[in-house]
């Protein structure tokens, strides 16, 4: 049986990510926007990637900063500072993506970076209207807390898309809890930047790239 549809994350299967360094920086200037200027680099760090309700709330308690405060400010630096990479060209689509253009079944992203950052750069590469649903996270602590591997979103997806059989194509462990968490089979895209990369979820797949989605079975594909 075919999948219904296929589903993506964003950032390192379909876009290039930032670096961690560029992340990190946004972090820093989010503490210093709301007067804390010399955070700690540990702290800094915690909050660059991979936050969780938790840890917000723990280090926003140590300097005593309103986590739902923070976190807008945060995102706030965190998605302008993505968009300067991906207009100096730091940042680009993959060179495989145009295997997307050739799935025939309805298209989807998910992601846990901002909403506004996953519109912004399909708007900037003019690919937006290849996918038919696409969230990001709106700067709120609800939807922090709804991230992958959370599949609130995989399910809002398939919901918009009015499919129950769906693959979903990522890139980390988080992904692939999402998909399980959802009842979805998971694609592992092995790009460069997850070489030597273990998950602790075995994937349906394991991908080299966007193009091996193509030679899939049960990915509808054009022509065939």
């Amino acid at each position: 049986m075919t999948y219904e549809a296929v589903l993506f994350d964003n950032d390192g299967v379909l876009v290039e990510p930032v670096g961690r360094s560029v992340l990190r920086r946004a972090t820093w200037e989010a503490f210093d926007a709301l007067g804390v200027s010399d955070p700690d680099p540990d702290d800094v760090d915690r909050l660059s990637i991979g936050v969780t309700p938790d840890v917000l709330a723990d280090v926003c308690d140590d300097y005593g900063l309103a986590p739902e405060r923070f976190w807008r400010a945060r995102d706030y630096h965190s998605s302008h500072a993505q968009r300067a990479e991906l207009r100096a060209g730091r940042a680009a689509l993959y060179d495989d993506f145009d295997a997307v253009r050739d799935i025939d079944a309805p298209r989807g992203i998910v992601s846990s970076n901002q909403q506004d950052t996953v519109e912004f750069m399909h708007d900037f590469f003019a690919t937006r209207d290849l996918f038919q649903t696409a969230y990001g996270r709106t700067p709120t602590l609800q939807s922090l807390a709804r991230k992958k591997p959370d599949p609130h979103y995989l399910h809002r997806a398939l919901a918009d898309l009015d499919v129950e059989s769906a693959l979903f194509v990522g890139d980390s462990e988080s992904d692939l809890l999402a998909a399980r968490n959802a009842g979805l089979d998971a694609a592992f895209i092995r790009r460069p930047h997850r070489e030597s990369y273990d998950p602790s979820v075995t994937p349906t797949y394991e991908l080299d790239g966007l193009a091996d989605l193509l030679a899939l079975d049960r990915v509808p594909v054009r022509g065939r």
